[in-house]
């Protein structure tokens, strides 16, 4: 009987092919491209040619690294520096006295009133004796291991456009997350699971949803994987819905045929286009993660006081609606936990979101109306879970080349908005980092009394600054680490960072 199937047609008119031909041409690109992957690891392609088509090994000029994997904790709606990390005795001097900054002042919503001391008490913890509030209690164990950089400015009070500027460097849309640049420097430690995976706040996402996290011009696999821990489908559209059960292996092999000589003829009128390769190394992956990432999501061997550090609870409950403590830990420390399986297992960057709901009472860290409200449950729930990891990631022998950076849009105002609220203030806020070749224990930038601004204007820290030195301890110059677009090389650090040497262990 005689076979027409487009695999049998293809092996025939290759029976005479060389050895690259016949692997580019069989599956419709899939064999070129893997290939391209064996000659990129054997060192046997042009330079650039494999990081351009998303390889695994690196063309930038490196030295040895301090840190393997990146952990970023972002707080979406700017949590206040001055009700968690930065105490401020002069505002609990001065509280409920009308605001003086000597200058005028651009507020987002004229939340320009009266001073207005922290929330909630302050006192010192660990060796180091940084003060921190009560609400983020849980960091005291850890806050040995800690740097705190509290001379953090932005560019703008805009949710979206500085959201923008934390996550990918610039404040505008189109260009990559900073996972997705870690992903192309470095490549993936594990060929079965993502390089970059995100975790979503539960109940939506921040300022640009997937576009914070989106490769924008980098080659398509090294956009984030977004996966939902503690839900029934955490990897969307992994495997077949529910009314998939028409599709037979018979069927599905068939369909992967005429795919295959669509993607043919597609290559084949595209040389140089790489979307495509892009694409099919994204549903290679999908593949083998369908066998790989059940396992390293499953939460339900780790030992019962691990569990308890992460504040994760045992059984299903059903959550009342007012904001809850306890929902927030379980919330934030299952995905802190996820993480940590991520990450031994050779994700290289995993991004975790916190507080993106816009109902009311808010669930995200846009404090307008009320601090106490808003941020307690919040803070409670993402130092309970950050402690967590970093004493689990300290035990296992992975916070030394571990990097944790927890960061927020900016800050928020040292006066008052309506009387229990704070407005946004772009020209200061906090952010802390600890692992892998970072000094513990140590605050590197302040500012100034009232936390309004640095105390060194001509001198703050900028998130250029932020991400220059995460790359300098991967083992990457950041301005070395580019992509040819437009005519333009882009990089993460655009013309500007800094190396903060203070921060170095």
């Amino acid at each position: 009987m005689k076979n027409d199937s487009p695999f049998h047609r293809l092996s025939s008119q290759t029976v005479a092919s060389n050895r690259r031909e016949f692997l580019w041409r069989s599956g419709g690109g899939l064999g070129g491209i893997a290939l391209a992957s064996l000659l990129g690891s054997d060192g046997l392609l042009a330079s650039g040619a494999h990081a351009a088509e998303g390889g695994s090994r690196s063309t930038v000029p490196q030295y040895k690294p301090r840190a393997k994997r990146v952990v970023q904790l972002f707080m979406g709606g700017a949590a206040s520096h001055l009700d968690l990390f930065d105490f401020k005795p002069e505002l609990v001097k001065r509280d409920g006295q009308k605001s003086e900054f000597g200058e005028h002042v651009e507020a987002f919503q004229d939340g320009l009133g009266p001073w207005m001391k922290p929330v909630w008490e302050f006192k010192p913890y660990g060796q180091c004796g940084k003060l921190l509030s009560e609400v983020v209690a849980d960091l005291g164990t850890v806050v040995d291991d800690m740097a705190f950089v509290h001379n953090m400015v932005g560019k703008t009070g805009v949710h979206s456009q500085a959201t923008y500027l934390q996550s990918t460097g610039f404040q505008l849309p189109g260009f990559p997350g900073m996972g997705c640049w870690v992903s192309y420097g470095l490549g993936s430690m594990n060929e079965n699971l993502p390089a970059f995976v995100v975790l979503p706040d539960h109940r939506g996402f921040a300022s640009n949803g997937p576009k914070n996290w989106d490769s924008a011009f980098l080659p398509g696999q090294h956009a984030g994987t977004m996966i939902y821990p503690g839900q029934d489908n955490p990897i969307l559209d992994l495997f077949p819905g529910k009314n998939g059960n028409f599709v037979s292996p018979r069927s599905e092999s068939a369909a992967h045929g005429v795919m295959a000589q669509l993607n043919r003829e597609h290559a084949t009128a595209r040389e140089g286009d790489n979307r495509l390769a892009s694409r099919i190394r994204s549903y290679e992956l999908a593949a083998r993660m369908q066998l790989s990432a059940p396992e390293a999501m499953d939460i339900s061997q780790e030992p019962g006081y691990l569990l308890d550090l992460y504040g994760i609870q045992r059984t299903t409950k059903n959550w009342p609606k007012e904001i809850n403590p306890e929902e927030e830990r379980d919330y934030f420390g299952r995905k802190c936990l996820v993480a940590r399986r991520l990450l031994e297992r050779g994700v290289r960057f995993v991004q975790i979101w916190s507080g993106n709901d816009n109902g009311f009472p808010r669930r995200n860290w846009d404090s307008h109306e009320d601090i106490r409200r808003d941020h307690g449950p919040l803070s409670q729930g993402f130092s309970r879970g950050a402690s967590a990891l970093i004493q689990d990631l300290k035990q296992r022998g992975l916070l030394e080349d571990t990097i944790i950076l927890w960061t927020t849009e900016f800050g928020r105002m040292p006066s008052t908005q309506g009387g229990k609220g704070r407005d946004h203030n772009p020209y200061c806020f906090t952010n802390w980092l600890c692992g892998g070749g970072i000094k513990g224990g140590v605050v590197c930038g302040e500012s100034d009394p009232w936390g309004y601004k640095p105390i060194d204007r001509d001198n703050p820290t900028t998130v250029y600054d932020i991400h220059a030195t995460i790359l300098h301890l991967l083992g990457i110059n950041h301005t070395q680490l580019t992509f040819r677009h437009n005519g333009v090389d882009r990089r993460l650090t655009d013309v500007h960072g800094e190396v903060i040497r203070g921060l170095l262990a």
